[in-house]
Formats: C-alpha cells, structure tokens, sequence
C-alpha cells in the first residue's frame, strides 16, 4: 500500500512543525494523481504515528484535482480522478498536468496542561475562587 509512504512522509512533516508538541489534527493537500482517501491514509497514519507525539491525530485530507487536456480536441478540464475520459469528446488520449503535489498545510497542537512557569497551572482556563 502506497498509503503508508504517504503517511510516513506526512508524520515526518507534522514531527518537525510541532517541535515535540503533541498534535491534535493535520491539514494536508494531496494531488489526485496520488489516488488516496481520507478514510484510508488515517488508518495509514495511526499506524505509522504510534508511539510519536502525533499519536491519535486525525489528518484532514484535501484533493487538488488534476488538470486535463484532450489531445483529440483540445479541451481541458479540471478533475479529481485522474484516469476520466474527455467530457467534451469522450476521447481517451488525455494529457495531465499537476496533481501530484503533497503539502501539508497546518496542524493542531493540542492544549498544553500544566505548563512550567503558569501559576494557573492550566493555560487558557481562568482560575476561579478557591
């Protein structure tokens, strides 16, 4: 499965933003031309985060479709699945461009307890009356 490539190249990415932090959720932008799933590349993910500091994170997957060109007659088109026929023609000779890309565009860091130095010993939560 080319899932867990994808997810492990994903974990090395959200490791280096979070700098230790444990993380909450990824935001990456996938290529269509890497035919993955959300369903299936966090079922990748967990298994490749076990035991990191994204352990139990949830990636959020967005698709960047593929452009298409037909060279039949020209048209081009704009498609999350790469292996389509022309819309306009019909026609099987397509020519992609893009959609391989792998980005990833933000992650969650989850709410930091007990933080050194923060007498709250709680950050974000006011401390009410004792």
């Amino acid at each position: 499965m080319h899932e867990f490539g994808i997810a492990e190249a994903i974990l090395t990415a959200v490791e280096k933003r979070a700098e230790g932090r444990r993380v909450q959720r990824a935001r990456v932008r996938a290529g269509a031309m890497l035919r993955i799933t959300e369903p299936v590349i966090n079922q990748a993910f967990t298994m490749v985060a076990e035991g990191s500091p994204a352990e139990g994170a949830q990636v959020d997957l967005v698709i960047v479709p593929v452009q298409l060109v037909c060279r039949s007659c020209g048209q081009t088109a704009a498609s999350a699945d790469p292996f389509v026929t022309c819309p306009e023609c019909g026609g099987t000779d397509i020519e992609t461009e893009g959609g391989d890309d792998l980005v990833l565009e933000s992650i969650q860091l989850a709410e930091a307890t007990n933080v050194s130095g923060n007498s709250r010993r709680d950050r974000g939560n006011p401390v009410g009356p004792s």
